[in-house]
């Protein structure tokens, strides 16, 4: 177990950090006295983030709809003349 100050925790807490990242418990002192004990939290295993299902939303917005090529080229020309004034 190591041991660090209220000062040290204040001055150098990412020495202390990383004792506990390294699995150590850190006794806390002030004025040569135990205060608290501090240790780590368990680190969560295989808690993957879920990822968005594009495909699913563009179904959901556009269904099985597929523009012709004349579709899509209005639009860009539509789109155009917005940006041209």
């Amino acid at each position: 177990m190591k041991t660090a100050t209220v000062r040290d925790l204040r001055n150098n807490f990412s020495v202390i950090e990383t004792w506990l990242g390294e699995g150590e418990e850190v006794r806390i002192e002030k004025r040569g006295e135990p205060i608290a004990v501090i240790k780590a939290l368990p680190r969560r295993r295989g808690a993957a983030s879920k990822k968005p299902d594009f495909a699913a939303r563009q179904k959901a917005i556009w269904g099985d709809r597929v523009f012709s090529e004349k579709e899509v080229r209005e639009m860009r020309e539509y789109e155009l003349k917005g940006e041209q004034g």
